[in-house]
Parts: structure tokens; sequence; C-alpha cells
């Protein structure tokens, strides 16, 4: 007969895990497997707010409590440092982003059975929840999803569509990719649509590029007081009190130094915040839409920053460009940064932030810089995915 077992600990994909490796789902630590294989929940066994939780894959720990959920957050993260043999001098407690604060989403729609289907994926599935509901979400990106359901009901034909909502300074931007939409008749509802929930743009891809059908006024986001130009899809931040949060660890580290080399800068996130009086940075992207608007807006507000367009995975800093630099800041895709990290490790730069969002691949980089000179001074886990797996973190390294 099997014994009754506690749960520990939470694993990285959202299962508990008890003492013998056992993993169940939708566990939290303190509840007891039974020898039936039900579960009997514990002190930090938390009621999941949304209806859908435990189909849709957004959401793996809505049966976390606070503590438990920053607890996998912190833990996420630490596991990832020593798993490179990496010993942080200071871990700082967790930052979790609250419920309805994500700023951005990307939904899909499908026709099925006669009506439209608009949501997430199931976990694991390429099966689509039909959202009536998401507690992650700012209320009025949450507001817009069933009048985009009955936009697209009324468009007629089979529907696949990818839908992106952005929360900017002018409202909600709404881009639609995939929606063919012929005819006088189908384009003024479109319009119709944008117009009568204030959208501050709408922007539709038939496959040959984004098209703003509705922009009352040029969409702009704001980065460090600075109003930049959002080109449709761009990145931002999931939250902006975590991007507030990864903000204030840059400006704390970088505090005193006088030249920055901003890399995967994307709009400006960082770039915006840190340039100032007797402070300037470089920042490097790729993307040349999202590289257009950092120069515009650097020009705009005669900030200390040059925007640079370069794609620094085929083409990274070199050493004798890096020594330029009292510092630098990294924030790159999921991938990491192996071959920049590599140059870094062999710089002179005295200072690195770096901001990830994958802790497996921010580890690997870090174990470079540290076999190159550098000390893991902090560590700051954040949450801004709320009751994801999805972890990021702001780092310290200090040559």
């Amino acid at each position: 007969m099997a014994e009754i077992e506690e749960i520990l600990r939470i694993a990285a994909k959202g299962d508990g895990v008890t003492a013998s490796g056992r993993f169940v789902r939708g566990a939290a630590p303190g509840d007891r497997l039974l020898a039936d294989g039900s579960l009997e929940h514990g002190p930090h066994h938390a009621i999941p707010l949304c209806r859908h939780f435990g189909t849709c894959g957004g959401c793996q720990l809505q049966q976390l409590d606070e503590a438990s959920l920053g607890g996998f957050v912190a833990d996420r993260v630490a596991n990832a440092a020593t798993g490179q043999g990496l010993v942080a001098e200071l871990i700082a407690p967790p930052h979790l982003s609250l419920p309805r604060r994500r700023r951005r989403a990307s939904l899909r729609a499908e026709s099925s059975g006669g009506r439209i289907v608009l949501g997430f994926r199931e976990g694991g599935s390429h099966r689509l929840v039909d959202l009536a509901e998401c507690p992650v979400l700012l209320p009025e990106i949450a507001a817009l999803i069933a009048p985009i359901r009955k936009l697209l009901a009324k468009q007629g034909g089979r529907i696949a569509a990818d839908i992106e909502l952005t929360a900017v300074e002018q409202g909600v931007d709404v881009a639609i990719k995939g929606l063919a939409v012929e005819g006088l008749a189908a384009t003024e509802a479109m319009l119709d649509f944008a117009r009568d929930q204030n959208l501050a743009r709408l922007t539709l891809d038939q496959g040959y590029g984004s098209e703003a059908l509705w922009e009352p006024e040029p969409v702009t986001v704001a980065l460090g007081g600075v109003s930049v130009p959002y080109p449709p899809g761009a990145f931002l931040q999931a939250t902006q009190d975590g991007e507030a949060a990864l903000i204030a660890a840059a400006r704390e580290w970088l505090a005193g130094v006088s030249t920055i080399a901003d890399m995967f800068s994307g709009l400006g996130t960082f770039a915006f915040a840190l340039a100032g009086p007797g402070r300037k940075v470089l920042a490097a992207e790729a993307a040349r839409d999202v590289h257009l608007a950092c120069k515009t807006a650097a020009a705009r507000t005669q900030l200390p920053v040059h925007a640079m367009h370069r794609d620094l995975f085929r083409n990274p800093l070199g050493i004798d460009e890096l020594d330029r630099f009292d510092a630098a800041l990294l924030d790159p895709p999921r991938a990491g940064a192996r071959e920049q990290v590599a140059r870094l490790a062999e710089s002179k730069v005295g200072r690195v932030v770096y901001i990830s969002c994958n802790p497996s691949s921010w580890a690997r980089d870090a174990a470079t810089l540290v076999a190159g000179g550098y000390r893991l001074e902090e560590l700051r886990p954040v949450g801004q995915f709320r009751w994801s797996t999805h972890v990021e973190l702001a780092s310290l390294f200090v040559r």
C-alpha cells in the first residue's frame, strides 16, 4: 500500500514533488498525496481564481499562495545559478507582479463548430481555450476579448488568426494577423469596431506585412519617461511594475558610471531610463523598426542615447569596442547571448548588468562571465508572468 507523502517543492514545470520523486499536478508545498492518489490540501494551497485553470496553458501555478509562489520564482533563479556552480553574494527577495497587471497578450482565434474560439492554447495541446475571463490581464485588455470574438464572427468564412493586444499610452493596440478582410462592408466593420472600442490602433496583416487601418494619433509607449513610437508587435516587458523593478536594479547598480553599452536594447527600455547628464548610452538592436523607433525618440528628446542597428548574434561588439565603456547591460531573447558574452568575458568592462527571461541560458552565460574574471554580486528574481513557470531576473557582475 502506498504511503502518504508530503509535497516538498514545485518543479520547474509546475508540478509538486515528493521526497520519493513523485510528480503531482496542481499541488502546493505542504499538500499531502494520499494512498489512493488524491491530494489533501495544505496551508499553502490557494483556490484558483480562474475558471479555466487546469485547462488553459497560460497559468500553471494558481494553486500556490503568495509565499509559495514567491518561493518558486526565487528557487528557479537560485537553482539555475547553483546548477552552473555559481554563487551569488546576494539573492534579493523576488518581485511578483499582482493579478490584472499584464499589459500584452498573444491570443489565437479559430473557427470551431460554427463559432469563433478565442484564447490561449490548452496545456500541452494545440486545442484552444475559449476565454471567458483572464485574471492576469489588464482589465482594459480582458474587456476586448468578447468584442473581438463578435467582430471575427461577423467577418464570415473560416477564421484562423493571431491577435496581439498591447496597452500603450493612447489605449489598447490591437494587431490581427492572418485575417482576410475583403470588400467595403468588411473593412467598415473593422473601422466601426476600432472606433466603438476606442482603440489606440488597429493593424491588419493579411500576409503582406502590417497595415494600420485605424490610428487616430501616433501610437507610443512610455519608456524611462520618454514617449517612444511603438511598432506593432514590438517587445515590451510584460508588466509596468516588473519593468520598473528591473530598471531600478539597473539604475542602482550602474550609478556613477558614465558610459554604458546597452545590448539587445529593443525600444530603449533601459537606455532611456539610464541616459542623462554625464551618462551616455549606446543602444544596439537588430530589429530595424524597433531600432528606428528608439533612434527617433532619442533625436526628439536630445538624450545622450546613440541608437545602433546591429545584429549582436551575427556581429557582436568586439573587445576593442567594449573596452570603451564603463559598463554593459544585456537583455537578450530567451536563447541568451553566448557570442556577445564570450567577448564581454575578455573585455575590461567593469560592470555587467544581465537581464534575462530564461534562467537556463542566463546561467550558461553567467558561467562564462565568471570564468572570465567577473564575480556574481547580486541576483534579483522577478515574476512578471504571474502564476506561470516563466521567470525573469536581473543580475550584476563586477570584474
